[in-house]
């Protein structure tokens, strides 16, 4: 009997062999659609990871800003400032904090012999290094005995380096940062960076190093990381405990903005399983030629 049937829809194939192409031709697009369509769905969400862990996937950032509620003797549009005091209640009131690093920022021209650049120097803490998951190219990250002494060193990004030094080695060279000396100990790997973002054109020098720059006694911001999974009730107790020093309401999401890595790679993975879907309901639709004849 399944002879027979075989033998019949060959025969059905043979008697119209262009619609029998044409079908076979639609079904292999339709397959083919499908697969490609969501190993790009898959691509895209293996990119974003890529990304976070580059960056520091359980990394949470913590920047002052001006409160939008009146609390207590405070009206709305009081500006928030941090300062090492709120460094020292986060390492005591936080759970489960693995490192926490200050961090200072600003606009600089960096120059080594006749070559001038525009860059933004960031001055950090050493633990920076493991929270945005940092790697050295060649020399030294900065360390806490560099921190504690306010040396005037530096660690380059990989095209802060490329630009100032071209092929030229950079280690123990001295450059200057807003006309101060400082002696570059280190140069980073290349960081996954969007279009024209600037992560690899950037200088990195020591916290306590700054104050030669400007005056860093209120913080840019503060970056930690942390140990377990619940990175909600770590946001909230953080967002809790400064809203308790500063006399803002916990609610008042304008007096400070907390970047979650966590969150933000959680809500990527919404919108790739969303484009997944898309983009298989897209590979189900027969083509042109799967209907013709």
């Amino acid at each position: 009997m399944k002879r027979d049937l075989l033998q019949q829809a060959y025969g059905a194939m043979r008697h119209d062999m262009r619609k029998t192409i044409l079908t076979m031709l639609g079904m292999a697009w339709g397959i083919a659609t499908v697969v490609l369509l969501l190993a790009y769905g898959q691509g895209f969400g293996n990119a974003i990871n890529n990304i976070f862990e580059s960056y520091g996937d359980r990394a949470v950032g913590i920047f002052a800003g001006r409160t939008s509620q009146q609390a207590g003797g405070n009206k709305a549009g009081t500006p928030v400032r941090f300062t090492n005091k709120d460094v020292e209640l986060l390492q005591n009131v936080v759970p489960l904090v693995r490192h926490v690093s200050r961090q200072s920022d600003m606009s600089t021209t960096v120059q080594w012999g006749a070559r001038s650049f525009s860059f933004t120097t960031f001055g950090v803490d050493p633990a920076v290094e493991t929270i945005w998951n940092l790697g050295v190219d060649d020399g030294r990250f900065i360390d806490e005995q560099d921190n504690n002494s306010h040396a005037h060193l530096a660690v380059l990004g990989s095209e802060a380096k490329d630009k100032l030094f071209s092929g030229m080695p950079a280690l123990g060279e001295y450059i200057r940062v807003n006309g101060v000396s400082f002696r570059v100990v280190g140069v980073l790997h290349p960081r996954m960076q969007e279009a024209d973002n600037d992560i690899n054109r950037v200088v990195y020098i020591p916290f306590n190093s700054m104050d030669t720059l400007q005056n860093n006694y209120y913080l840019g911001g503060i970056w930690l990381d942390f140990e377990g999974l619940d990175h909600n009730a770590l946001t909230k107790t953080v967002r809790s405990s400064l809203a308790a020093e500063h006399g803002f309401k916990p609610d008042d999401e304008r007096a400070v903005f907390i970047f979650d890595a966590q969150k933000q790679l959680s809500q990527f993975s919404i919108i790739t399983l969303g484009l997944k879907i898309l983009l298989g309901f897209i590979g189900t639709i027969p083509s042109p030629s799967a209907g013709s004849g």
